[in-house]
């Protein structure tokens, strides 16, 4: 566990208190939260720059042969010896 001292505006601690953000509950669920949207928002931002990088249109079934070689791929790093 990591031990976390934050300063706050006491306006900001205050809301953030009677929000119940405060509890050591409170603060893992509000950055689980927080993370989940900056993975989104990392998602979206890839989109946008596969989208202004003109890639054709993948099938259904070219998009399973890549996951497939990745799966593979990981694998195979994952069994090789010393790993």
């Amino acid at each position: 566990m990591t031990e976390l001292t934050v300063t706050l505006p006491d306006d900001l601690a205050r809301k953030a208190r009677e929000a119940g953000l405060l509890s050591p509950e409170g603060i893992e669920r509000a950055l689980r939260d927080a993370l989940k949207r900056e993975a989104g928002r990392k998602l979206l931002e890839i989109g946008q720059s596969m989208q202004a990088a003109k890639f054709p249109p993948m099938s259904e079934e070219e998009i399973q042969a890549e996951v497939d070689a990745v799966r593979a791929a990981r694998r195979a790093k994952r069994d090789a010896p010393g790993a």
